[in-house]
């Protein structure tokens, strides 16, 4: 599909235009390939997870329209695994990979609001129930949008219309390409990266999840 040319807001139009630099570089002096990992989290994420578990510790978090949609997200070793192998493709002669791009993710798409849950679970605090329509998000976003942009605010808003769009539906991808081209297979499962992921989480955010009478 084409990349996008304009979005609610510049993080996914800037990924789109390094993507088309990159390919455009491509020739047979210079091999290049985008990888396009999706919602990286593991050990050592201060994005993904981290922004989760504190807004919803705060009460802040809410499920956005029905709470059903999967999304795919891809472990750190993974993406480390398949940079390793993308390098080592481009380095064939004729290599299938150059100029292409690949999406890289772990391959078990995941119904979002469970995943959430079970992160908060894992960190012992209380699990989001609170739920709000897409539509009211979505002007929720836009509202908060123009006020920061009016008080030239430089950190971004508790909502935008791109952040509600990404918590109601679905945005999991085929890594088959990938699979085929460079080799990858996703070495840490999503199981494992929870394993891994909750004695950290519980020594982060220290919460007990409320005993059920």
């Amino acid at each position: 599909m084409p990349l996008c040319t304009k979005a609610p807001c510049a993080y996914p139009t800037s990924k789109a235009a390094a993507e088309r630099v990159v390919a455009n570089a491509n020739s047979k002096f210079l091999c290049t390939v985008s990888l396009r990992p999706h919602l990286v989290w593991g050990p050592g994420d201060r994005n993904v997870v981290p922004r989760a578990l504190a807004l919803a510790k705060s009460g802040r978090l809410r499920i956005v329209g029905s709470g059903t949609n999967r999304v795919d997200l891809t472990h750190i070793e993974n993406v480390v695994d398949a940079h390793v192998l993308a390098e080592a493709a481009l380095a064939a002669p004729e290599s299938a990979a150059a100029g292409r791009a690949y999406f890289i993710t772990n391959g078990e798409p995941v119904v979002l609001w469970d995943f959430i849950n079970e992160l908060c679970s894992a960190a012992g605090i209380p699990p989001v129930r609170r739920r709000i329509s897409l539509p009211a998000a979505m002007a929720v976003g836009a509202a908060l949008e123009i006020v920061w942009t009016l008080l030239r605010r430089k950190e971004d808003p508790p909502m935008t219309r791109f952040v509600a769009k990404e918590l109601a539906t679905d945005h999991f991808f085929s890594i088959e390409a990938a699979r085929r081209d460079l080799g990858y297979s996703p070495r840490v499962s999503m199981a494992e990266g929870m394993r891994e992921l909750e004695p950290l989480l519980r020594a982060e955010f220290g919460g007990q999840v409320p005993v059920s009478s």
